[in-house]
């Protein structure tokens, strides 16, 4: 059998154009059915651990997949925002801990996710360089986004401008990097967290400006009674919180009307959860989900299309199948005369037969562990093609 393979390789390696044709059809027939497979079992389970550990989520009511998607892995998704009437509600109820997020925005096209520190612990997320989050204006890393910025404390980032063309509907905040966290494998490597008033400012609710009641400036008061100063467009307000003027930044409006995109909910026991949900049931305006359910359902969907999808592949590899036949017939037809020689020269029948076997089980193996290799190439290639998005 070691004669039979040296042949057989060597005249696989002087037939090269054969095999490079050959092992790309096999290569390109095997390996879609096997990144597709790789790429639903490595995020699918990805998926589900994050949902399973995130009790329940309160959002606004709407689309149900964009609401879990959105607070657990921070996607793009356009979610209606709840308020932080809700946040107080859930404490004054004692049933469960509530954690705020408010993720409207991004910094270099990562997520920013406003939150408490709750959040830290809930995730079990931890600081390995710097500091955690102490002041209004502080950011903190997740290990992916510094690793890949080159970032990390005392360095700054920009929140990005959602609106170029309108440069009043959010402000760019620079933000002041205190910290990054340890690697965890989850959304959390790549997203940039601050505290929640952190993200008001962004939203123009709390802005800090200099102070117009003490040394009104004529050009930017329109108006002023007493300790009310209205003042026109033109007064500039501090993109950057530091120890100088965080004492100017104030907010207008009630708290209770202040915005967030989703709130996770931790319930205190598994009765808390139940009276929890029921309580909500009845709301017109919010919904409680519960993420491992939502999840499952979503990934359902995925495989019911992927199982089309190997219904198609299962048809490329029975046409890549004959096409195979089809080589090894036409070629046994023109290599007649090289076999016959071999026999000749004291080859038996099987081991001509053996022969033309191990040539089709080289180029097999081959194209086979190129598909592997590019299908694991595809898997870990896809978190940096879906943050380029």
């Amino acid at each position: 059998m070691k004669n039979v393979l040296r042949l057989a390789w060597r005249y696989v390696a002087y037939h090269k154009a054969k095999t490079v044709i050959l092992t790309v059809c096999l290569m390109l027939t095997a390996m879609l059915p096997l990144a597709a497979h790789l790429l639903i079992s490595t995020y699918g389970e990805s998926l589900t651990a994050r949902a399973r550990a995130t009790p329940l989520v309160i959002g606004a009511k709407g689309n149900r997949f964009d609401l879990v998607l959105k607070a657990l892995y921070f996607s793009k998704a356009h979610v209606e925002p709840v308020h932080m009437r809700t946040v107080d509600a859930i404490n004054d109820g004692g049933l469960a801990l509530p954690i705020p997020l408010h993720l409207r925005y991004t910094a270099r096209g990562y997520p920013v996710v406003g939150t408490t520190l709750d959040y830290f612990d809930f995730r079990g997320l931890r600081v390995v360089r710097g500091t955690g989050l102490r002041a209004l204006g502080e950011a903190v890393l997740g290990a992916e986004v510094a690793r890949r910025e080159g970032l990390g404390p005392g360095d700054s980032i920009y929140s990005d401008q959602s609106n170029i063309y309108d440069i009043s509907k959010t402000y760019p905040l620079k933000m002041h990097i205190v910290g990054v966290l340890a690697e965890t494998g989850t959304p959390d490597d790549e997203a940039v967290f601050v505290d929640l008033k952190s993200t008001w400012i962004i939203d123009g609710i709390i802005h800090g400006h200099a102070d117009v009641v003490k040394n009104p400036n004529p050009a930017v008061v329109l108006k002023k009674e007493k300790e009310n100063v209205v003042t026109n467009a033109a007064i500039v307000e501090y993109h950057e919180v530091t120890p100088e003027n965080i004492k100017y930044f104030h907010m207008h409006g009630e708290r209770a009307d202040l915005p967030l995109s989703a709130i996770i909910v931790v319930p205190h026991d598994r009765k808390s959860a139940t009276i929890f949900k029921a309580h909500f049931a009845s709301s017109k305006t919010e919904r409680v989900l519960v993420p491992a359910k939502v999840v499952q359902e979503l990934l359902g969907l995925v495989f019911r299309v992927k199982r089309f999808f190997d219904a198609n592949f299962a048809l490329i590899t029975v046409s890549t199948a004959l096409f195979l036949v089809l080589v090894v017939m036409l070629s046994y037809r023109l290599r007649k005369r090289e076999m016959e020689t071999m026999y000749k020269i004291g080859c038996s029948r099987r081991m001509t037969f053996w022969l033309q076997a191990a040539e089709l089980g080289i180029v097999l193996v081959m194209g086979l562990g190129l598909a592997g290799v590019v299908a694991i190439g595809i898997v870990q290639a896809v978190p940096y093609f879906v943050h380029g998005l």
